[in-house]
């Protein structure tokens, strides 16, 4: 039974949330009755980026009584405020009493990857209106998912939309302080190593704090046909050839479509070698393009020579899952400018726009 919470109009409206298990309500308006069972031995199972399954044990005593459960919601994080009054966060939910488990689902008030506290009480319906209620249960915390392949797939359709048209490409760069590379060639025997992805983008990306690589951009410029001059991340660039990373022997996976409160958009791709754990990992959790037929970026055979293209419209993270060798490419300092505004370090996703957001936790 799915459980489509909704506010309680008349009884819970004015209440608090427990502040400790079994404590007691104490609005005037909602009699207390100790013979309603009181809630035990929470079970939350079934979890995802918006919905939850929740049951629990009760005494048979009054059991017959019940007419409705109180639901007490609220993020972790701010568990000792009163979340009733919080824009974003409806947190006193109210559903008819019917056989356990039940399903909560709300993207207006389930966020992904989310840490929240809940607890229960049962309650009676009286003529009147108003409710007798049980003590509350004890407070039990849970987290919510990542985004699944389905919500994905919504994401990526999406992308696809704005794409834009196609354009070529022959290298892969990424840009960064000479330091790094200087670290690089002395620590890590000249091969750039995978680092865990940070939290930029979709809250419920099940990428981000997880997927191990390395970050690479792609885009050209319209006019020249190569790589921008200008670059957040750092004055020196390494270039290496296109089929160095991307060719028949790797898969592709769409992992994320975000903008950061501007009119462009970014979308997060990954290129994993087949067979190799990055591959594993995204076989499980991302949406796998075909490397010759995408909206975003392919490669294909043309007179017995790869040729690659990428998406114009979007700007592309590609993120490639094993260690690269610096002496497969070039490193050299770049012409333009160091535009440091246009980083994407753990930036954090636009919830308002419409273009990239779907009708899930952001």
């Amino acid at each position: 039974m799915e459980l489509q919470p909704r506010y309680i109009v008349r009884a819970v409206l004015s209440r608090r949330a427990p502040s400790h298990p079994g404590n007691k309500s104490q609005d005037s308006g909602i009699a207390e009755m100790e013979e309603l069972p009181v809630p035990h031995n929470i079970k939350i199972s079934n979890i995802t980026c918006d919905s939850f399954k929740i049951s629990w044990d009760m005494d048979s005593k009054s059991k017959d009584r019940i007419t409705h459960y109180f639901i007490d919601l609220n993020k972790k994080e701010n568990k000792n405020s009163n979340k009733f009054k919080h824009k974003d966060v409806p947190t006193k939910l109210v559903a008819k009493a019917v056989p356990l488990p039940m399903t909560v689902r709300g993207h207006w008030f389930l966020s992904p990857r989310t840490e929240y506290t809940v607890a229960v009480q049962t309650a009676s319906k009286q003529v009147d209106g108003d409710y007798v209620v049980s003590e509350w249960s004890e407070i039990i915390e849970f987290c919510t998912a990542d985004y699944s392949k389905v919500h994905l797939t919504q994401l990526l359709e999406k992308a696809e939309v704005i794409a834009g048209r196609m354009l070529k490409l022959s290298v892969f760069y990424r840009n960064q302080h000479k330091e790094y590379f200087d670290y690089t060639r002395e620590h890590h025997g000249n091969a750039l190593q995978p680092s865990v992805k940070d939290n930029s983008g979709s809250h419920g990306s099940p990428i981000s704090g997880k997927l191990e690589g390395i970050f690479f951009s792609c885009n050209t410029e319209f006019n020249t046909g190569k790589p921008p001059q200008d670059s957040p991340y750092g004055r020196y660039r390494f270039e290496i050839a296109a089929e160095k990373l991307f060719n028949p022997n790797t898969n592709l996976y769409f992992g994320d479509f975000y903008c950061m409160y501007t009119a462009y958009h970014y979308v997060i791709l990954v290129i994993a070698p087949v067979g190799s754990p990055g591959d594993e990992f995204c076989k499980q959790r991302l949406p796998q393009l075909n490397i010759k037929d995408n909206k975003f970026l392919t490669c294909d055979e043309e007179d017995g020579v790869m040729v690659y293209h990428h998406a114009q419209d979007v700007i592309l993270e590609v993120i490639y899952t094993d260690p690269v060798d610096l002496s497969l490419g070039t490193v050299a300092e770049i012409t333009g400018h160091q535009l440091m505004s246009l980083s994407t370090a753990n930036a954090k996703k636009d919830p308002s726009c419409k273009t990239c957001n779907i009708s899930v936790g952001r």
